[in-house]
């Protein structure tokens, strides 16, 4: 006698079904969802491993713990069948569609099956209608995300405030959506910061001014309101910085001007985002209450001017961002004295018990990080190997790469494209799809195939562009020896070989400063 099929059931919920109305297209919840597909295995005999629920999570994030969890035990063959209530609920990625169910799950002998959409790998020809609701998902997404772009836009330039947390000093006007109201408590505390810098109080010294006071930074004074709930990994997390004190005193918002837009998603398919140039910000005056008149504001951004350092470049320097104190966390601050640059914990400076602060000279941290490279060089390199078998990655190298990669994936899918166009046509003739359905398909695959192909003749010509520059580049000995045996470091290389660097207070005892470098390799 046969075994029974073994079935994996999927249930994914987002916010965006939420707010969806109730019925068959779109389950309230997930045990509707679950109900439903256990129903379903039932009635085809087939075993329940396991439910796997990912719970307010997109059908583009890749790092749903559930769905991963289910790929993790797919490919250790514990079950044979993959249901969830449509593709969609699996993934709306063409690309994941493709790797999986199409390309792994036919490799570990695993049958993908949709309750609702009828999608199932082991129907001979329902490839096809897999692919297209594929291409209809990946369109749907990328609407989606232009469509909320352009609202965000639209709303951002009408002067209404959009982020998820109001900017301290204010709250959000519960009668008026995308108001921003003044918070009389933490207001008094962004006029008595303003009112302190004018009165020649550094900024440092006004943030041991309002820590000595016991007053709540803008993080930990939200979360005692319970706008955030993210509790401090530490007790400076609870403290006021001098980071915290510059940002306040250099923004805007507090004279009543409205600035969005400072940030931008990567992509639709990641949550991930990248600042964007400064051109590109929306400003607009006059949308809420000012906390701080204009005339304060001006004297203020007169003396930030005035105390800026003479000496300085703009030049990033060579450990910035890289170098954290160990005993409190936060990145230490750089600084000069006596000739010498230094790295230094200021917690120590903003409150008594906040940290007991580490230091370290910039030349002696080099030193240190140096040697160290030196070490690793001659244990796992053999430099004459290096130049005779590994290619160096320059920039233009890298670029190169880069290009032709994303040259071959724009090529792969306009031969997708190519085939879906070929099946509608197919599909048209036998009568599977009308001429609405297949106009409709047919446009949105053209405009794709026409957006590919830019896509390639750009990336072609940049590619051109870079190998007419191949004659030009640097000896690969010279840039093995500079990364095998440098005599120096500079910012391009702390980069790209430090991921971050963690830096103890000197031991009383030993005179010893305990050093972690956390290498990128």
């Amino acid at each position: 006698m046969a075994e029974r099929p073994i079935a994996a059931i999927y249930a994914r919920l987002s916010e965006e079904d939420r707010e969806k109305g109730k019925g068959w297209e779109c389950s309230s919840s997930i045990i509707n969802q679950l109900m439903l597909l256990r129903r379903y295995a039932e009635q085809k005999g087939w075993d329940v491993y396991k439910c796997y629920t990912d719970d307010d999570w997109a059908g583009t994030d890749r790092s749903r713990p559930a769905f991963n969890q289910l790929l993790r035990d797919a490919r250790q063959g514990r079950f044979n069948i993959v249901l969830c209530k449509t593709q969609s609920r699996f993934t709306r990625e063409l690309e994941m569609v493709e790797k999986y169910i199409h390309g792994l799950f036919p490799l570990w002998g695993i049958r993908f099956v949709g309750a609702v959409d009828n999608a199932d790998t082991s129907v001979k020809g329902n490839k096809k209608s897999r692919q297209i609701n594929g291409l209809v998902n990946e369109w749907y997404l990328e609407d989606m995300s232009e469509n909320i772009k352009a609202v965000l836009t639209s709303r951002r330039q009408e002067g209404c405030y959009i982020g998820s947390t109001p900017l301290y000093g204010y709250r959000k006007d519960p009668e008026r959506k995308g108001h921003l109201v003044v918070d009389p408590e933490a207001a008094r505390v962004v006029k008595l910061i303003f009112h302190s810098f004018a009165n020649g109080m550094g900024k440092t010294a006004i943030a041991r001014m309002l820590n000595e006071k016991g007053v709540p930074n803008p993080t930990e004074y939200k979360r005692q309101k319970g706008i955030i709930k993210k509790a401090p990994q530490h007790k400076a997390g609870t403290m006021w910085k001098y980071f915290s004190i510059a940002d306040i005193l250099g923004n805007e918002m507090y004279i009543g001007n409205l600035i969005q837009g400072k940030y931008g998603s990567v992509s639709y398919k990641t949550k991930k985002n990248k600042p964007m140039p400064k051109g590109q910000w929306i400003r607009v005056e006059h949308t809420h209450e000012p906390i701080i008149d204009k005339e304060l504001w001006d004297t203020v951004q007169k003396m930030i001017q005035e105390r800026a350092k003479p000496f300085s470049t703009g030049e990033v320097g060579l450990f910035a961002k890289k170098v954290r104190c160990k005993h409190c966390g936060y990145i230490m601050r750089s600084g000069k004295g006596r000739g010498r640059h230094y790295l230094n914990c200021s917690s120590r400076h903003v409150a008594k018990d906040a940290c007991i602060g580490s230091f370290i000279y910039v030349d002696k941290l080099e030193e240190i990080v140096l040697e160290e490279m030196r070490k690793i060089n001659l244990q796992y390199l053999d430099e004459k190997c290096l130049e005779d078998n590994i290619v160096i990655h320059e920039t233009l190298d890298e670029d190169l790469e880069k290009w032709k990669n994303q040259s071959s994936l724009h090529r792969q899918r306009l031969l997708q494209i190519d085939t879906a166009i070929k099946n509608l046509y197919l599909d048209k003739v036998k009568g599977d799809i009308d001429a609405e359905q297949f106009q409709v398909l047919y446009r949105g695959l053209d405009s794709d195939k026409e957006k590919a192909n830019d896509a390639v003749k750009q990336l072609e010509q940049k590619m051109e562009y870079v190998r007419s520059r191949s004659g030009s580049r640097i000896d690969k000995r010279e840039i093995v020896r500079e990364y095998v045996n440098p005599s120096g470091l500079n910012r391009p290389m702390v980069e790209q070989l430090i991921d971050h660097i963690v830096v103890s207070r000197r031991d009383p005892e030993t005179k010893k400063i305990n050093i972690e470098i956390h290498w990128n390799f």
